[in-house]
């Protein structure tokens, strides 16, 4: 029987197998590119501190760059934000209403 059982499930087995490793590689990708950006920025302060860019190229650069490790990072978190997002609840207060003597 449970030969049967292993040869039936074979082809799910191997499809769940090839779906944990693109997912696997694609989680791979993303770390690199967050690494290459994360170089390309450090490149971008050399840049800045040398002279040999201007504080508006600088400006436009970093934001292009730093939107991309945003929605890396997000993508990476499922969506959820990782910034404690606090609720706060105002509550109306009443007056006290005591029994009068």
């Amino acid at each position: 029987m449970f030969l049967v059982d292993d040869i039936l499930l074979a082809p799910v087995r191997g499809l769940f197998w090839i779906f944990k490793e693109i997912h696997r590689a694609v989680e791979e990708e993303q770390a690199n590119e967050a690494e290459a950006i994360t170089a390309r920025l450090s490149e971008l302060y050399m840049m800045l501190e040398t002279g040999q860019m201007t504080e508006v190229e600088f400006d436009a650069a970093e934001k292009t760059l730093l939107d991309r490790l945003d929605a890396i990072k997000e993508r990476t978190s499922g969506g959820k934000e990782e910034e404690d997002d606090e609720e706060v609840v105002i509550r109306k207060r009443l007056p006290n209403r005591r029994a009068k003597p």
